[in-house]
């Protein structure tokens, strides 16, 4: 019973450099097949004498690169006295040159032009097949090395931005008087900055494990299972020759026809992967693929991996999400282009793949189908690293709010003096200095492209232009007093940021031990009536918490002592809205207020009162409780109620991302029946699994269903609707 094929791709890992090795071997071992036949058709004419004494040579070049060509030049395994199929083939081959002892003046040119010069021609074409093999290799290589060297390029950057951050706080620190003012709003830009460069060497870190896992378990395996087929393609083609060959002689020697077909009988024997079967199990080794790149913190500024999402790091993101969306759209035309070329080439290639006819067609389709994988490849890299870049967005800071409009930016030149809507500040230079809307004239630096907020109104005339710019800057010189994070006003003057602290645990501590206030004053600074711009609106950091004293506590109405409800925090969660409050990881609550339907829950953390997603929470209920009804109203699988009838059950797991405030009642579906997904826009399912549903049937038979953030559709009756 013959062996079942094996693939290079899925059997050797990162192996490119020895599989390569093999196949060189096997294409120029078709230059020695070649000359043996080209010597035989001189030996004919010498007859049987000649015959014998040339088998014997080749006997001895075949014992000489045995092992090479049947296991390489460095097996894990020594294959012992076993040999591959197709020399055993040649064997067979070269016992049959030794009984022939007449041979025809006609054999010899038989042999010289149906036999060696297709060689000559199988041989020149697969070598530079193989070459093209190799020099994707490289490609890729470098491509994937490019993607090292840009987040290396990132995490410089980063390390760079925060030297700039710390030095910013030191001369605010060694500042006095009127140029604290100024010192201060340079280290709160540095901080933006900062955060920005951060968040784009965290999204590169996600980009680069991404290309390495789709260099490992994408690109290379195809390109091994490309190289594999390509070794099986020209067994096929050195198999017909053989026939040929022994076809001739047939012809030619009547007397030896039995031992000839015996040669063609163990020749269609040897089978296109059995030698690489043999390849593959004297080759495998121990591989681990490596390990992902993570978030390295900076030396100078001691920080987390998590993306920052204040209000302009938010806006940045978004305007990065929306260029990556616009060149997704870009290619995916391209891409699924050329995936179906690839895809009928492919069934195309299948089905001449042993046809002894139409060699040529297979020549051809197999140099096209390389081609089109080769385009494929690079557009697939463009598309992975786009969908990364936006999925990362994504689950950071969530998508445009609805009625939200980006700007579409032109690169502009300024001939006349221009101030930037966004900083306010002169755009120098007639060189594409910065950029201009096409629909309401906003104008801004190219380097605060990123950070203008998605407030477009649309199409406007040149006077509506002229009208919003001047209503803009009027608004801006009216509010440009400064808005303090604070605690009080007896802590106003001394706010400051501590080496230890970021932006993010600033941010997080501001939320929880105080709320936002603002002074404006009743004139504009003598600085703001002299320049005749307005100053731009700045966010102070809150003192270090050392300094300040916790607030009081909230009043709230406790639950008396059979109404008692504790909890645990399984999740970190981080307030986003009013009335949240941000609370870590393993924390002990009490529950104020059950889960209404909407998700959320009121809780005592400490000091401090506020909302935290309900799914974040393991319940402890005392003893003592009495059961609370489900509420008639609520389809959330995340109530408090729930939880407390399922403890005995099991810890029920929460959802990564909190839910949203205000939204509609999440409802969630169970599988019934098992289904295997049939495409790519369908979710395979196992009996008992849950999704969230997020469209029902609408009359075709499909639901739309949500897992890990993805939607994609089940069948609308394989599934029920949980209560």
């Amino acid at each position: 019973m013959a062996a079942e094929p094996l693939s290079f791709g899925s059997e050797l890992k990162d192996a490119f450099k020895s599989v390569n090795s093999w196949i060189s071997h096997g294409i120029g071992w078709l230059d020695e097949i070649q000359s043996f036949y080209r010597e035989r058709s001189l030996i004919e004419k010498e007859y049987s004498s000649k015959l014998n004494q040339l088998a014997k040579r080749y006997f001895e070049k075949k014992a000489k690169k045995s092992a090479v060509l049947s296991v390489g030049d460095s097996p894990q395994m020594t294959p012992g006295s076993l040999e591959s199929a197709s020399l055993v083939t040649w064997t067979s081959i070269l016992n049959s040159t030794e009984t022939l002892s007449k041979e025809h003046e006609t054999l010899s040119s038989e042999l010289l032009n149906q036999v060696a010069e297709p060689l000559k021609d199988i041989s020149g074409k697969y070598e530079e097949f193989r070459k093209r093999h190799e020099a994707l290799a490289v490609k890729l290589q470098q491509e994937r090395d490019t993607v090292y060297s840009d987040l290396k390029k990132a995490k410089e950057k980063y390390d760079m931005q925060c030297k700039e951050v710390e030095a910013a706080r030191v001369k605010v620190e060694k500042s006095y008087d009127a140029s604290k003012n100024k010192a201060e709003k340079a280290k709160q830009q540095e901080l933006l900055d900062m955060n920005n460069v951060k968040n784009t060497y965290l999204i590169a870190i996600n980009v680069t494990n991404r290309h390495k896992e789709k260099y490992f378990h994408q690109d290379m395996p195809e390109l091994l299972n490309s190289l594999q087929d390509l070794n099986e393609c020209r067994v096929i083609k050195l198999n017909n020759v053989w026939t040929r060959s022994a076809a001739l002689e047939v012809d030619c020697h009547r007397r030896c026809t039995e031992n000839l077909e015996t040669v063609i009988t163990e020749i269609k024997r040897n089978l296109p992967y059995l030698d690489s079967n043999m390849f593959i199990e004297h080759n495998i080794a121990p591989w681990s693929e490596p390990a992902n790149f993570e978030f390295e913190p900076s030396m100078v500024w001691h920080d987390t991996d998590d993306i920052v999402v204040d209000e302009p790091a938010q806006v940045f993101l978004r305007n990065m999400m929306t260029k990556g969306r616009r060149s997704l759209e870009e290619v995916k035309p391209d891409l699924e282009k050329k995936r179906k070329e690839v895809e009928g080439l492919r069934a195309r290639k299948e089905a001449v793949k042993v046809d002894d006819g139409r060699g040529q067609v297979d020549a051809d389709i197999t140099r096209a189908l390389f081609n089109s994988m080769e385009e494929f490849i690079v557009l697939d890299n463009k598309r992975t690293t786009f969908q990364v870049e936006i999925d990362t967005i994504l689950l950071a800071v969530g998508d445009i709010e609805r009625g939200a409009s980006t700007h579409k930016f032109k690169a502009a030149s300024f001939k006349i003096p221009t101030n930037c809507d966004y900083c306010l500040e002169r755009i120098w230079g007639m060189g594409s200095k910065g950029f201009t809307c096409r629909d309401c004239g906003y104008s801004c630096h190219a380097k605060c492209e990123m950070k203008v907020p998605a407030t477009c109104p649309g199409v406007l005339d040149k006077a509506a232009k002229k009208a919003l710019k001047e209503e803009k800057r009027a608004s801006v010189a009216m509010n440009s007093i400064p808005v303090e994070l604070g605690y009080g006003d007896e802590h106003k003057s001394t706010s400051s940021v501590s080496r230890s602290n970021t932006m993010t645990s600033t941010l997080s501590s501001s939320h929880s031990s105080g709320k936002l206030k603002s002074t404006v004053g009743s004139k504009l600074t003598k600085s703001n009536s002299t320049t005749g711009t307005g100053q731009i609106r700045r966010v102070f950091a809150p003192p270090p918490e050392k300094y300040v004293a916790a607030p009081p506590p909230e009043p709230i109405h406790e639950m008396s002592a059979e109404e008692a409800v504790k909890g645990k925090m399984l999740y970190a969660y981080s307030a986003v809205g009013e009335g949240e409050i941000t609370v870590e990881a393993g924390k002990d609550l009490m529950i104020l207020e059950l889960d209404d339907g909407s998700g959320w829950i009121k809780v005592k953390a400490g000091f401090r009162v506020g909302l935290v997603p309900a799914s974040y929470v393991e319940t402890n209920p005392a003893p003592s409780i009495p059961e609370r009804p489900m509420s008639a109203n609520s389809s959330s699988t995340a109530s408090i109620s729930h939880s407390i009838a399922s403890s005995t059950i099991g810890k029920k797991k929460g959802p990564v991302v909190a839910p949203r405030r205000g939204a509609k009642k999440v409802k969630y579906v169970e599988a019934i029946y098992a289904y295997e997904a049939q495409t790519s826009a369908e979710f395979s399912m196992q009996e008992g699994d849950k999704f969230v549903l997020v469209k029902e049937d609408q009359g075709d038979g499909w639901a739309e269903v949500e897992l890990n953030g993805v939607t994609k559709s089940v069948p609308a009756n394989y599934i029920r609707i949980l209560d």
